[in-house]
């Protein structure tokens, strides 16, 4: 079977896993395998590229930011169960953030007693300093790979990510604190 997580991952290593097997013969649990054996490289080199950034974040102000960026506007309450932490942990984290100048803290134009949170421009430029690292870093990677094999990489993201799709049971647009 073909390995994605090590050195010499591109050697065929037992009968029937040549370029020549029909996909239908390598259960879905075995490519899930290799695939988490990839995600961890990925993530490994997405930190590495993060810590040459503008400002140095904890993955968790990251995820913020992030959450942030898709949901503009939500509540500390919301925050906290995007990222499935507490309040007190969501509070501190958005008090770093705040005082980093990344995220600023307003009232809810119509319930007054509750507090939007939102990206700043700095918080911004975080987020695109971030992506961009890691694209180029990513880059660098795809660029040793063969066309074919990049173009085929490309077609089984667009599938993997439809079928993701397929069998999302929860949308992120409910999260709680929206509005």
């Amino acid at each position: 079977m073909t390995h994605l997580d090590g050195p010499g991952d591109n050697q065929v290593q037992g009968p029937g896993d040549g370029p020549d097997v029909i996909a239908t013969e390598i259960g879905p649990e075995v490519i899930a395998t290799e695939i988490a054996g990839a995600v961890e490289r990925l993530s490994d080199l997405w930190s590495v590229a993060i810590q040459g950034a503008v400002l140095r974040l904890s993955l968790h102000q990251l995820r913020a930011l992030r959450v942030l960026e898709t949901a503009p506007g939500l509540n500390l309450t919301g925050l906290a169960e995007w990222l499935d932490i507490g309040m007190p942990t969501a509070s501190r984290l958005c008090d770093r953030l705040e005082a980093a100048g990344l995220l600023d803290r307003a009232y809810h134009p119509r319930r007054r007693r509750e507090v939007q949170l939102r990206l700043t421009a700095a918080g911004r430029h975080v987020l695109e300093d971030v992506a961009g690292r890691r694209t180029r870093a990513l880059a660098l990677t795809l660029a040793v790979m063969e066309p074919a094999d990049r173009a085929a990489l490309r077609r089984g993201l667009r599938a993997f990510l439809r079928a993701l799709d397929v069998t999302s049971t929860s949308s992120r647009s409910d999260a709680p604190g929206r509005g």
